[in-house]
């Protein structure tokens, strides 16, 4: 299955986009589409291989935002909700319907901010190893936090997460700031749609019991772990995408249960 790729700008700011779906739904705007967004300093790699999977049922939209990925940088720091509105308005533009957003990292607060402006264009929010943890909100334990997780990734993911951020560096160190400020825990409990909340049993940077509590306070919120580290989207991408998935589905039907009994339906 090969990706098609845009590179385009909204608002002046640069992005690029690759989709993947089955046959006949590369511009499916009546099915869900699954948009898939990294973290600081990296790019679409870091969800190639669970993109695979999940376009084998859905259309998926992986997002290489400004500065990252080899888009071009822009030449000052890009508010977390700058990105947020960006992403929403680059995928729509291509004809999706509802969105579900899957936010890995920095990407977490990228798809909160996007689900908070545009509630009615988001369906759902899977969040990967969250952050900022408000325990560890300085750039030191950030930093000791991502060398303590190369132990845990395997080699392959080690070399991606190396060359993505050489290419990435100047926009990289822009980007710190905002990263560090955002708030998602203050955010995370306004949100309406559902929001499930996965991290790896070893991941030193989305730590358990804040990313646990940060489902908690969600006001329809799930937690799930799996085998790995900051990057478990790779590290079991079947099962991840089996996870995004089954909660679809669950929620789709909530929320169809929910509508006949507001409306009386009987069906």
């Amino acid at each position: 299955m090969r990706a098609r790729v845009e590179s385009f700008e909204i608002g002046g700011l640069p992005v690029r986009l690759r989709t993947m779906a089955p046959a006949g739904r590369l511009r499916d705007g009546l099915a869900p589409t699954v948009v898939l967004v990294h973290g600081i300093g990296m790019s679409h790699r870091s969800f190639a291989r669970t993109q695979r999977i999940l376009a084998r049922t859905n259309r998926t939209v992986a997002v290489d935002l400004p500065g990252f990925g080899g888009v071009p940088p822009v030449g000052r720091a890009v508010q977390v909700e700058e990105l947020g509105a960006l992403v929403v308005e680059a995928v729509r533009s291509r004809g999706a319907g509802d969105l579900v957003l899957v936010g890995q990292s920095m990407g977490t607060q990228v798809v909160v901010a996007a689900a908070r402006r545009h509630p009615q264009a988001v369906a759902s929010l899977v969040l990967i190893g969250p952050v900022v943890d408000p325990a560890r909100r300085t750039l030191l334990q950030q930093a000791l936090d991502l060398g303590r997780d190369t132990v845990v990734e395997d080699p392959r993911m080690n070399g991606v997460v190396l060359t993505d951020y050489l290419r990435s560096m100047r926009q990289y160190v822009r980007e710190l700031r905002p990263m560090l400020r955002y708030r998602l825990e203050e955010v995370v409990p306004t949100l309406t749609q559902p929001v499930l909340v996965v991290r790896g049993d070893r991941d030193p940077i989305g730590r358990r019991d804040w990313a646990a509590a940060l489902a908690a306070s969600a006001q329809r919120g799930a937690f799930v772990e799996l085998p790995g580290g900051h990057h478990v989207q790779d590290r079991q991408p079947a099962a991840f995408a089996r996870l995004v998935d089954e909660f679809r589905r669950v929620q789709t039907t909530e929320d169809v249960m929910t509508g006949d009994a507001t409306t009386g339906d009987a069906r």
